[in-house]
């Protein structure tokens, strides 16, 4: 923040302002969030005659490094700060402009300590904490008896073979102790 040399003829004025200065119309919502908050025009609109029945003024200018927000006294004295614009983006006037309008929004609410929007309990500034992501349910096998009829012939034969082992087909079956007792007792037969 930047000031005058003086601030006592500014600071008696703001401190009249607010004694006058009534709430702010929250006249539109906030589509993501559903809050309402107060429209820069609105703002505006609420502010001047206030301002300017007390020697006050706002002024507010984009600049290379920012938007500067200044406000001034009839006297000449002054306080000033700067804000940052980010703009999705920088090369479209339009996202430029929107940028621009949201920061002059603030900073007015700020320089002149307004409450412009509903307190969200700092809920859109903060970022949720990822969810651990939930436990996948475990993969359900299909129980391998004699009544499946194909995969328990299949099974008996690879094992013959000696293309599978019991505990590859438990990797991809459920199996009983008593399943798995004939189809050892099978696989020897065969063998």
């Amino acid at each position: 923040m930047r000031k005058s040399e003086s601030i006592v003829k500014l600071s008696a004025a703001l401190c009249k302002f607010h004694g006058a200065m009534g709430k702010v119309g929250k006249d539109s919502v906030n589509p993501h969030f559903r809050n309402k908050y107060a429209s820069l025009s609105n703002i505006i609109e609420a502010v001047t005659p206030h301002l300017n029945a007390v020697g006050l003024t706002v002024v507010q200018m984009p600049t290379t490094e920012g938007l500067e927000t200044l406000l001034l006294h009839e006297s000449g004295e002054y306080i000033s700060s700067l804000s940052t614009i980010a703009a999705k983006d920088p090369m479209n006037p339009q996202a430029v402009g929107s940028a621009i309008t949201y920061a002059r929004r603030y900073a007015m609410g700020a320089v002149l300590s307004l409450n412009i929007d509903e307190d969200d309990d700092a809920n859109a500034a903060t970022v949720a904490p990822k969810a651990s992501p939930k436990p996948a349910a475990p993969k359900v096998k299909p129980a391998l008896t004699p009544e499946d009829e194909t995969n328990w012939g299949k099974a008996i034969a690879a094992l013959a073979n000696g293309s599978t082992t019991i505990e590859k087909i438990r990797a991809h079956y459920t199996l009983s102790d008593h399943h798995e007792a004939m189809l050892n007792l099978a696989k020897d037969l065969q063998e």
